[in-house]
Order: C-alpha cells, then structure tokens, then sequence
C-alpha cells in the first residue's frame, strides 16, 4: 500500500516508516519540523531514515538515501492547500496522523500552540481523507482523554468527558471529530490512546528521556507529587507493532464498523520511584532528586486494559520496564556520544 504519514520527524512516526517501509510499503513522510524540541533529534531521526537535511526545503519531495519506496515533504499539516495538494498528487491507501502539538505541560503555558496543528491540521486531515476516499485513517490519541476518570484499568468503554489539561481537550476533540467524519462521511477511523511511549529516539521532554539525560550528568531531576505518581510505560516497539497490527488487520478485513478506539499500553502501572530506581541500576548512579507537589494537568495514575486491542490483533504489548529502560541507556549514551563526535 502507498501510506502517508504525518509526523515522521516525531518519535513514533518516525518508528512508524521505519517499520512499514521494511514491510515492503510505500511511505510518503511528512512533518513540519517545529522547534518544540531541539530540531537536531528531529532531523537526526530523518537522517536514520536516510532524508538528507541539507535537501529538505518547504513542500519539496526529498527521496530516501537508505528506502527506495520513501519519500518525505516539509509541510504543515494546518494549511488546507498544501494537504489537499499532496493528497491529490499522491493518493495514499492509507493515512496515520501522528504529527500533533504534544506535551501536557506545554499546554498549560502555550495554549495557542495546540489549536493549529491538533485542530485545524486534524480538521484538514479528515476533508483530505473525505474527499479522497482513504481505506483507513489511524491517528494519534492518548491516554490523557482520560483525565479525572478514577475507575482503572482504563476502557475504552468509560466516559472521558473530564480531561484535565488542554493538550488531553484536543486529542478528546479528535476523537469527536473523526467519529462525525466515520458516522457522516463513512471515512473509517482508528484511535490509538497511546499510553506513556518510551525507548530509543524518544521525545526529550518526557519523563523517561530527562531522566536519564540528568542522572547521566548528575543535574536534578524534578519528581511531582512527591514521587506518588503510577505510569503505565509503555515501550516503542510494542506501540509500533500494535499499529502494524491493527493496519494488516483492518486493510483485510470490512467488518463495516468505520469508528474504533483501542488502548495501547503495557497493562502496567509501573510506580514513578521504581523507574527511577530502574534508571538508576541500568546507569549504576544515584539520582539526584528535586520532589515538588503535583503539577497542574498531570494524572496520578495511568493504566490500560488492551483487551480490545488483544482480541482485534492477537498482540498485546509486553516489554518489562528493565528491558526498556536499558535499551533506552544503551541508546541515549550512544547518541550522546555522536552528538559530540560530530
């Protein structure tokens, strides 16, 4: 199939070529490349994927070096025009929307980031996938929708009316918008609640990421609520081939259902100080930790029941935390490494 994915400078769009492109797909990547984070992990990401930096320009076509079938564009997905232009240049089978303006936090303090890209680009998304004729789109959700829901493990089934921080608002808002889409339209939809996604190549404003960059230089880490925070950690790997999955699964089959929802997530709900304490013994170093109260926005408790996803692929994500977190290490302090050499 010919897929276009949105986000591919990101960490799992990023995974998400990588993996289909190996399974013999056509990929056409975009992002816009925002300075959200340092741009240098975005493009380091383009360049593993063999997209020269020194090649990419505004709504040009750079081919692969290292996938014959890949091909990437600079575009924001918030301009109508340029959407619809490369929709109707390239025809996609397919379409995973994983481009998005993330981080709780963030929210709190730049509101006015989330709407453009979460809002508008979705909206442009949707039209393109209408007026085009997708087979599928899957987009990016999370499992922030869920919010002051107190009932655990977290099912797909339960209210998430209550989200507690702007950036979970729009990825509820997704959700509303794509079902209008599957009930009036027949565009055929997949949410992925993605629950907490950690590894190689992760965002450096997550907890995982800066935790291990600080007790690697021994600055301090900040720990909210005093550390009594429960996350259901949930490694790359298992976030990819769950989407991987549910593609196959749902490219094959027309069971007539448009509008899905699944959780992805480990089923876990690791305890904050545990992570930490894990880091701590992959690195052989303590520490050095900054409690704080809890901060706006953040949920206590996170924990996913993927039963649905289970029975839809057979599949349910199953990395141990030690095996995550030491891959990831193993990375950071490789990359570390390269970033000086270079």
């Amino acid at each position: 199939m010919k897929i276009l994915i949105t986000g591919t400078a990101g960490f799992i769009g990023f995974y998400l070529a990588k993996t289909l492109l190996e399974k013999g797909h056509q990929v056409v990547g975009v992002d816009n490349i925002n300075d959200y984070y340092d741009v240098n992990l975005k493009f380091a990401r383009l360049s593993e994927s063999g997209i020269d930096k020194n090649e990419i320009e505004n709504l040009k076509m750079v081919q692969s070096k290292k996938y014959q079938n890949y091909r990437f564009m600079k575009l924001d997905i918030s301009n109508k025009d340029d959407v619809f232009s490369l929709f109707d240049s390239e025809r996609p089978d397919c379409v995973c929307n994983m481009a998005a303006q993330a981080g709780v936090r963030f929210s709190l303090t730049h509101p006015n980031a989330y709407i453009p890209s979460n809002i508008t680009g979705f909206l442009n998304i949707l039209e393109a996938c209408r007026f085009y004729t997708v087979k599928q789109l899957l987009y990016a959700s999370s499992s922030s929708v869920y919010g002051l829901n107190q009932e655990q493990p977290y099912t797909t089934f339960q209210k998430t009316d209550s989200p507690i921080s702007l950036y979970a608002a729009t990825k509820k808002m997704n959700e509303l918008m794509a079902h209008s889409y599957s009930h009036l339209y027949g565009v055929p939809t997949i949410g992925l609640r993605f629950f907490t996604v950690y590894g190689p190549w992760g965002r450096p404003d997550m907890a995982p990421f800066i935790f291990t960059k600080a007790i690697v230089e021994q600055t301090p880490i900040n720990i909210y609520n005093e550390g009594k925070m429960y996350r259901d950690f949930t490694y790359i790997d298992d976030i990819i081939q769950s989407i991987v999955l549910l593609l196959d699964k749902l490219t094959e089959e027309d069971d007539g259902e448009l509008y899905r929802i699944y959780n992805i997530g480990n089923s876990n709900s690791v305890y904050l100080m545990d992570f930490v304490e894990t880091l701590e013994k992959k690195l052989n170093t303590t520490a050095i930790k900054n409690f704080l109260p809890l901060q706006q926005g953040d949920m206590i408790s996170t924990l996913a029941d993927v039963s649905e996803l289970e029975s839809k692929t057979n599949f349910r994500p199953n990395t141990s935390i030690e095996e995550g977190v030491s891959k990831l290490v193993d990375w950071y302090l490789s990359f570390k490494s390269d970033s000086k050499n270079h």
